[in-house]
């Protein structure tokens, strides 16, 4: 039983789910430090609307913080990887997203799985919104400080996960942006970008990076006006939703 003292919101659920329902899924990443609370929003709509849906929790997530300084970013990637696996052994079609660090992995997986109907990417954390000193100072203090606190949650009623950062597994998620940037132009599925304009984390310069080197023929980029970096928990959520819904439906139709 995890200390409620460790998780904002610890009310919310933030364990793994699979929502079975029809033959297209849509597997949806949480991001650093969160728990699937950042993804049950988006992902209740869809399956209301017929897709089966699966939620990974992420290793070192939804315990203590220490736990996100003990994990590799491969410790993810196989997460994802085995979640993405039953998706396919029980749907035609399936949709790899994610929020954040989810949106990263979700690049990640595309690379690895050409297969793939498509990318739902929500403020991807290709680059995050970092000095090059911040950077540096990350990596100096990460051997010797476990975590600093966060300025501030976005969407902080909807939202669930440390209050802090944990320096180590922030390092990871550094080593995971350096694999995904040099091999974006691999990427042929269809893609959708989604950031909030009041984004704070991710540079805003990644919607049009992802989207200028990738391969597909189909991308679409789309920010939302009055939402922070947690797009698909914010106040924008239907229309987040909606312009998800679309994406699916026009991706699945260029694909017949």
């Amino acid at each position: 039983m995890k200390p409620a003292s460790t998780l904002h919101n610890p009310h919310l659920q933030g364990d793994a789910f699979f929502w079975q329902a029809g033959p297209v899924g849509v597997l949806l990443i949480h991001g650093f430090t969160a728990t699937t609370a950042e993804v049950r929003m988006l992902g209740a709509i869809l399956h209301q609307h017929g897709y089966t849906i699966s939620g990974p929790l992420l290793p070192g997530h939804n315990t203590h913080p220490d736990d996100l300084n003990r994990v590799r970013w491969q410790d993810w990637v196989q997460e994802v990887e085995s979640a993405y696996q039953h998706l396919k052994s029980t749907c035609d079609r399936v949709f790899v997203g994610g929020e954040s660090t989810g949106g990263l992995l979700a690049l990640y997986l595309a690379i690895q799985h050409p297969e793939a109907a498509g990318i739902l990417a929500y403020a991807p954390a290709l680059r995050l919104a970092l000095s090059r000193f911040d950077h540096f100072r990350m990596h100096l203090l990460a051997p010797f400080i476990s975590s600093v606190p966060k300025e501030s949650l976005d969407a902080e009623a909807n939202w669930q996960g440390y209050p802090v950062n944990p320096l180590k597994g922030a390092v990871q998620l550094i080593k995971l942006q350096n694999v995904v940037a040099p091999r974006l132009g691999e990427i042929k599925q269809p893609l959708l970008v989604m950031q909030g304009r009041l984004d704070t984390t991710v540079h805003p310069s990644v919607p049009e990076q992802i989207a200028s080197h990738v391969s597909s023929s189909i991308v679409e980029i789309h920010w939302m006006e009055n939402s922070s970096h947690v797009v698909i928990i914010d106040q924008e959520i239907e229309q987040a939703a909606q312009i998800t819904e679309r994406f699916i439906e026009r991706a699945l139709a260029e694909a017949s």
